[in-house]
């Protein structure tokens, strides 16, 4: 068989025509030989269980990874709670503040209320007091005048009688003050 190939590669280089034999063993070609190496690699993988150790692996890994995405759904879920849950608080709180505000302006009119009320009762006390002192200077200037006027009258009675009156008027007088009363 060797010297077959050898005559037939010396015939070929011989007439002329460069021409490239593949070598081959066994009866197979390069082809054949890569061919059943390959099957021989897949013959030894299945008998080693390869396919089911990746089978596993990637089980493992899918199951990893849904393992993750459940993790992950459930840390949304919690997620939203807390968003929720802040929100409902936001809108407490927004509401609460409404409320106080409403308080506070109601407490700020009902004290604008008292102050105008009591600003008139301090009006109204302090012209009644101003009122009474007038009327008791007042009250006190007509005395006052009266008692000055009564003095007056009296100097000026005694300075009449002074002026009409002598000595005998008086003893006049005064007998007939006693005879009157006897």
């Amino acid at each position: 068989m060797a010297d077959n190939i050898q005559e037939t590669t010396h015939t070929e280089v011989e007439a002329g025509a460069e021409h490239h034999v593949d070598p081959s063993a066994l009866g197979f070609d390069a082809t054949m030989l890569v061919g059943l190496a390959m099957a021989i690699v897949v013959a030894l993988m299945l008998w080693k269980k390869v396919p089911g150790a990746i089978g596993r692996a990637l089980d493992g890994k899918i199951a990893a990874i849904k393992s993750q995405l459940d993790e992950a759904a459930a840390l949304r879920a919690e997620a939203e709670q807390i968003k929720a849950d802040y929100e409902a608080k936001i809108a407490a709180s927004e509401s609460e503040a409404k409320a106080m505000l409403d308080r506070a302006a109601h407490e700020a009119e009902a004290i604008r209320a008292k102050a105008e009320t009591d600003a008139a009762a301090l009006v109204e006390r302090r012209t009644r007091m101003a009122e009474d002192k007038i009327a008791a200077e007042e009250r006190s200037a007509l005395e006052a005048l009266r008692a000055t006027a009564a003095d007056a009258a009296a100097k000026a009675a005694a300075r009449i009688i002074a002026d009409r009156h002598d000595a005998g008027a008086d003893k006049a007088l005064i007998d007939q003050a006693i005879a009157g009363i006897r």
